[in-house]
């Protein structure tokens, strides 16, 4: 039986959501994952220092850690959320008190997917420069969920020279290219030094006809959406090959089942508890194990300058059934039968 040993698997784009869903949803995460960069879209959005302490908080309780005498958090487990803020212009005190707390902050286009109405309505490099400034100056990364406004196949592509002009002219800021999905994206992280991009499993296993080619798939439809074989193709480069500006980052984004299969369906797609089985099987089916550490941990260490916590995960190839739910969120192939399984975590 054929098995591979992961150490301090990284997730370095997450949704854990809030309230019930958090409860649900952050353990399957803390399980097989060392981290995990927790994205701050929340409603409100997570944008001063009173709500990320409060987030981080509510985030420790869901893994079902203690707290002493004191309110401080006694940890029980091996798992390390590392918090955002939702992007606004910050004034540059106000990040310097936050920079020791936060992974990065997230940039979202106002009303773009899910929870981004109070998001960045225009790109306005001198309204905006102080806090890039300030950014690059403490050392914060900028993740940007990259996409305009416009027909839905060609956003990303669009957003390309949003970009360049930010890599351009704050070129100290480390700026995280979010859930790549084409190959306009993959080309883009060569021009630029301070450019780096996370890629879900997902995006690495579908296309566009997963999604609506025949009878629509709510489960497989997300933000930014799946696109073209030639796509796939450019994001599988990177990945298997561990590309070292490129990390993992499932996106993984719960709704539950009743917001998903809908007219309106919710974009996400949840794959956190599946995520490891479905990426070994997916290098070993290109000859590409020995590249899976780089890409869901080793390059993400060196991209954020952070030293996980110790976890090991051992997967083997033995047959995995997906279970059809967990709590009211439906998984990514709920029901069918991968050939990896995690078979002991140290």
């Amino acid at each position: 039986m054929k098995s591979h040993t992961l150490l301090m698997p990284l997730d370095m784009h997450l949704h854990l959501r809030d309230g019930v869903m958090l409860e649900t949803v952050a353990p399957l995460t803390s399980y097989s994952f060392s981290g995990a960069v927790v994205m701050p879209n929340l409603v409100p959005p997570v944008t001063t220092k009173e709500a990320l302490r409060a987030y981080k908080k509510r985030i420790y309780a869901a893994l079902g850690r203690l707290e002493d005498a004191n309110d401080v958090l006694m940890v029980d487990d091996f798992f390390e959320p590392y918090m955002t803020l939702f992007y606004q212009n910050y004034d540059r005190a106000f990040l310097e008190e936050m920079a020791d707390e936060i992974a990065a902050l997230k940039l979202y286009p106002a009303g773009i997917t899910t929870n981004s109405d109070s998001g960045v309505k225009t790109f306005d490099l001198e309204i905006m420069r102080p806090t890039l400034e300030a950014m690059s100056d403490l050392d914060i990364p900028l993740c940007v969920h990259g996409e305009t406004d416009g027909f839905v196949m060609d956003r990303e592509a669009e957003f390309m020279s949003i970009y360049e002009m930010l890599a351009s002219h704050f070129p100290k800021l480390k700026i995280i290219m979010e859930h790549i999905t084409t190959k306009e994206a993959a080309a883009m992280l060569e021009r630029y030094p301070n450019l780096y991009a996370t890629i879900t499993v997902h995006h690495l296993l579908i296309t566009l006809d997963d999604v609506a080619g025949g009878m629509l798939q709510p489960h497989l439809f997300c933000k930014p959406i799946a696109k073209r074989p030639e796509d796939r193709e450019a994001l599988l480069h990177l990945a298997l090959n561990a590309h070292p500006k490129v990390m993992f980052g499932s996106d993984s984004a719960p709704h539950p089942q009743h917001a998903k299969e809908t007219c309106g369906c919710a974009a996400g797609v949840f794959t956190a508890p599946i995520a490891l089985q479905l990426l070994c099987e997916l290098f070993d089916a290109y000859g590409k194990l020995d590249n899976l550490q780089s890409f869901v941990s080793d390059n993400a260490q060196s991209i954020y300058g952070i030293c996980p916590e110790f976890k090991e995960v051992v997967l083997v190839e033995t047959p995995f059934t997906v279970p059809e739910h967990y709590g009211k969120v439906i998984p990514m192939y709920a029901g069918e039968t991968l050939a990896w399984s995690i078979s002991d975590i140290e």
